[in-house]
């Protein structure tokens, strides 16, 4: 997580390592994790590679182990704090994190969703949680999501969720759908 900014985070102060909605576990990944990760994101390739930095060309099961690895041993990661999003029977829906990479007071939330889950609100009630979540961390008064302004799945999340579009700032291009044009949508006591 070493990004230059000011952390938002006191060194002892973590979010809870899981959070149960009912119907949707989101919870810290376990080793255990690493044949479904690796799986969610294969079948999910198109529809991730086209928005997701991280994910250049198909991955390895080798590749996973190292994410899995460093995910279920380390809290949080140099990534920030990963989590699973999984449904009432342990099926992987998704994934989503709280990233303390944008400065004072501010965590960030990034997500993906396993392709056959899309358009079932999955992303959204977990970012919902995550954000309240986040806001309630001691020191916290703001929450952001960022994405491509093409995205349009990802950036009806924080719509959805009342976020406000704070501004739209260009950036470089490097997944392939990406237009280079990001949107920063932010929520919480600490926007003005």
């Amino acid at each position: 997580m070493e990004t230059g900014l000011p952390r938002a985070l006191a060194p002892d102060v973590a979010p809870p390592v899981r959070a149960d909605l009912g119907d949707i576990l989101i919870r810290r990944w376990t080793s255990q994790d690493l044949v479904a990760q690796f799986e969610a994101i294969t079948a999910s390739f198109d529809h991730l590679h086209a928005w997701m930095p991280w994910l250049t060309e198909p991955r390895t099961l080798d590749q996973q182990r190292e994410f899995n690895q460093a995910a279920s041993a380390n809290w949080p990661t140099d990534e920030g704090f990963n989590y699973g999003i999984f449904d009432s029977r342990g099926t992987l829906l998704g994934a989503i994190g709280l990233h303390d990479r944008v400065g004072p007071a501010t965590l960030e939330i990034g997500y993906w969703c396993h392709i056959a889950h899309t358009g079932r609100g999955v992303i959204t009630r977990s970012a919902a949680k995550l954000t309240e979540t986040a806001l309630s961390l001691p020191g916290i008064s703001r929450v952001e999501i960022r994405c491509d302004a093409a995205n349009t799945r990802s950036s009806a999340v924080p719509r959805r969720l009342g976020y406000r579009l704070d501004r739209i700032v260009p950036r470089e291009q490097r997944a392939p759908a990406e237009s280079g044009r990001g949107m920063v949508w932010v929520t919480g006591d600490g926007i003005g």
